[in-house]
């Protein structure tokens, strides 16, 4: 069956104090979007329906060459439930499962998402969402389940009482809902909260009350769950980024010999044998050879070719020198 996905991109966010589109601001050298986008490929997504508002060229000029991608924009801001639904006429046509992200969480991966939509058609649900269970879950939607484990509702955390407070699973609104039953809801979404917006979470409460099938899936690991919504936290996601890079080109058989004195940027290969030394900076999607030596104090820059057995090392300045 066909998947398509729906990526919310038109929030403004004043914390970053910042005149740029928040999807634009990179995390290990590209946008934060281009991690959640690539999530959506690599679960088969076959469209993405790209949600804009503030300072929408800046992702048109970035991303419009991706024919995949229909462009929505949202010109008010009144929640997640009303982005959802500027969709619904270009999606009119469209049947099959429907994955709703942020593109604001470009820590969520493709396995993830694989996951849900598995647990999804192995459950029959019609609406399934992942969940993270958080050490602090202050902020987010709380899980509300029965007696038996069963989903009963999300609570936004402005919405909690004292008790609901106290739970730790939380909703990362990741949703993966049949296209139906997704437009059928939202028609039946209302404002009645503290914030006075269209919820898309309440679409699972109208769906259960409705009588049809809820998948709650604690398929998302906490540090999956990290959104960006100060410079903090985008250097914070900047570092678990880092982290997966340099994991995974140790899986590939290269040797960083100081983790923390190396920055390597998204998109970047490197041969079996290949030793990179501290003090290090390799630019975005450069291509290093085998049995390279990278470092100490080098600076690679992005797209670069370095042949197999190649030797770059940098030349730092010293006081007095």
């Amino acid at each position: 069956m066909a998947a398509t996905a729906i990526i919310m991109a038109a929030g403004k966010s004043t914390r970053m104090r910042t005149r740029r589109a928040k999807v634009m601001h990179e995390v290990c050298g590209k946008p934060m979007l281009h991690y959640v986008l690539r999530a959506c490929w690599e679960a088969d997504c076959e469209r993405v329906m790209l949600v804009v508002g503030h300072e929408k060229e800046q992702i048109i000029d970035r991303f419009g060459s991706d024919k995949r991608i229909t462009f929505i924009e949202q010109t008010q801001q009144l929640g997640t439930g009303h982005a959802a639904k500027m969709c619904e006429e270009e999606l009119a046509h469209f049947k099959g499962d429907i994955f709703i992200l942020c593109g604001d969480g470009p820590l969520v991966r493709a396995q993830v998402l694989d996951t849900l939509r598995q647990a999804h058609h192995a459950e029959h649900a019609v609406a399934s969402m992942g969940t993270a269970v958080m050490d602090d879950p202050t902020g987010y939607g709380r899980v509300v389940r029965d007696g038996e484990g069963r989903f009963v509702e999300i609570v936004e955390d402005l919405d909690c009482t004292p008790q609901q407070r106290e739970i730790r699973e939380v909703f990362p609104s990741l949703y993966c809902v049949k296209s139906e039953d997704l437009f059928y809801a939202i028609s039946r979404l209302d404002n009645n909260n503290k914030k006075h917006e269209y919820y898309l979470t309440y679409i699972y409460n109208i769906l259960r009350q409705a009588g049809r099938k809820i998948a709650a899936v604690q398929a998302v690991p906490q540090e999956e769950v990290l959104g960006i919504n100060t410079r903090q936290q985008l250097a914070d996601v900047d570092a678990v980024m880092q982290d997966r890079i340099q994991r995974q080109l140790r899986v590939n058989g290269v040797t960083i010999a100081s983790a923390a004195g190396t920055y390597i940027e998204d998109g970047v290969t490197a041969g079996p044998d290949t030793v990179i030394a501290p003090f290090s900076y390799v630019g975005r999607d450069a291509k290093i050879g085998a049995d390279c030596q990278i470092g100490p104090f080098a600076y690679v820059p992005a797209q670069s070719i370095v042949p197999d057995g190649s030797s770059i090392t940098g030349n730092p300045t010293r006081n007095g020198s």
